[in-house]
């Protein structure tokens, strides 16, 4: 959803995005917020309490370095014309001509321009009737940059390790 499609007042806008929620409460975000015309920003806003914790985006580098040493993760970038979901570990990237340039082993590469992150959200909420957890990189129109996810396994169920690790992270923020 762009952020320029949007409209309404404040209050409006609030209103549409509680009765898509309700309509859809484990649905895609990005869908829910695209049927509210609203941002995903907005929609993890409205979650019920310690669903959304937000990190500010001074802890870009702090919070890339921790997910660097979780092992395998989930990498996803959402479009409105793709999905694109990787698995592999996260490189520690460096600062280079504005871009922070991942590379390494790992099929997850390229280049972000972090100076577009306005924050980072820790979720963790129902997604198909599964827990779900993981942090969005939000950019500053209000829709993720990208997401990382807690790992799953043979099972589907969440890698405990992981979790425990996000859960900390999450707590450590939330504390803020």
């Amino acid at each position: 959803m762009d952020a320029h499609n949007t409209g309404g007042t404040e209050a409006e806008r609030r209103e549409r995005a509680l009765a898509a929620l309700a309509e859809k409460p484990d649905g895609i975000v990005e869908s829910i917020a695209a049927t509210a015309e609203v941002t995903p920003a907005e929609i993890l806003e409205i979650l019920p309490k310690g669903s959304a914790v937000i990190a500010p985006k001074e802890s870009f580098l702090d919070i890339w370095n921790e997910l660097a040493t979780w092992g395998i993760v989930l990498f996803l970038v959402h479009t409105e014309d793709v999905v694109a979901e990787i698995d592999g570990s996260l490189p520690i990237g460096s600062e280079s001509h504005g871009w922070f340039n991942i590379h390494g082993d790992s099929p997850i590469g390229g280049h972000i321009k972090k100076d577009n992150c306005a924050s980072i959200t820790f979720v963790d909420r129902a997604f198909h009737g599964r827990r779900s957890c993981s942090i969005w990189f939000m950019n500053q129109k209000g829709g993720a940059m990208f997401k990382i996810f807690v790992h799953r396994d043979e099972a589907r169920e969440l890698e405990a390790d992981q979790l425990a690790k996000f859960e900390a992270l999450r707590d450590r923020y939330a504390a803020l």
